[in-house]
């Protein structure tokens, strides 16, 4: 039996899937706290070496393949560590996996491994060109064409969070005025609403309840998201949008308003429209892309 290994290193949590190659069945699961008794870098070793001996243990002849290891951030070029993350996980930049796990690592951005997931296991399975965007805290993406992911110069494509949906916004993170990030972010909650709410939870309950605010800002935030996705839909004609990460939780109540404001704004020429989905993966979608990504270009 031939597996994978793929690990997600996040903020509060550290997740670890074993994949079986031939089927894409997840064999094994784990969760360890990101901040904890342990350094990270620890635990991380602890689930790997916790996850090879799982395989084992499933057949005596069982082979890991390939371990894979998303997180947060931009790799470098040659996907063994993360090149570009401040702020966040002190250690973690330039921090080689390889050489640490004493084994070959492939590294791969958080939100591109959730892409991997969904084209190569998910609601996208089998599609060439697919755009995904996570929508959470922040808004992160990622771009496959031609089955490959597409990670471009200095490992930055798929920021879709940092497009412009207003010229005459505030500047974001990267400096990019009116942001989609900041459209529909969960960061930017609170200042959206004057206030009035901390979460996008709070948001909804309230939208659900027909208050007057509510309703006001998540359709502002809903309709600058069809604006976001329609000017990526022209850029990239994709055969699918896939739509994660924890804002998805809304369900109809994003996808009803969507399609409306979609109607307004997508090109469709002879009519033709492009799917939008939610993402069949869940909290582990990091760590099933990361084994996808590892991978890559293997035969089986």
């Amino acid at each position: 039996m031939q597996t994978a290994i793929g690990i997600d290193l996040g903020g509060t949590w550290i997740k670890g899937v074993l994949m079986n190659l031939e089927t894409g069945e997840i064999l094994k699961q784990l969760y360890q706290p990101t901040t904890g008794e342990k350094d990270w870098k620890d635990s991380v070793r602890d689930s790997v070496g916790a996850l090879r001996q799982e395989a084992t243990a499933l057949h005596a002849h069982a082979q890991v393949r390939a371990v894979g290891l998303s997180a947060p951030g931009l790799p470098n070029a040659t996907n063994d560590a993360i090149a570009c993350m401040p702020g966040r996980l002190q250690g973690l930049e330039n921090f080689h996996w390889g050489h640490f796990l004493n084994t070959s690592v492939r590294v791969v951005n958080d939100a591109h491994a959730a892409l991997l997931a969904e084209s190569r296991f998910g609601v996208a399975k089998g599609l060439p060109n697919v755009i995904m965007l996570t929508l959470g805290t922040g808004v992160g993406g990622g771009i496959l064409i031609d089955g490959k992911l597409y990670q471009g110069n200095f490992q930055k494509a798929g920021h879709l969070g940092h497009i412009t949906v207003d010229a005459d916004g505030e500047r974001d993170i990267t400096g990019v005025p009116g942001s989609l990030e900041d459209a529909i972010g969960n960061a930017t909650v609170e200042l959206r609403s004057l206030g009035r709410f901390n979460s996008t939870y709070q948001l909804l309950e309230a939208y659900k309840q027909g208050d007057y605010l509510a309703q006001w800002v998540w359709l502002s935030s809903v309709r600058k998201l069809a604006i976001g996705l329609s000017s990526l839909i022209n850029c990239f004609s994709p055969d699918m949008v896939v739509l994660g990460g924890g804002i998805t939780q809304a369900e109809d109540n994003l996808l009803l308003p969507l399609a409306t404001f979609m109607e307004q704004y997508e090109w469709r020429p002879g009519g033709h429209t492009t799917p939008i989905r939610l993402a069949q993966f869940g909290d582990m979608a990091g760590a099933i892309g990361a084994a996808s990504f590892a991978i890559q270009g293997m035969e089986f």
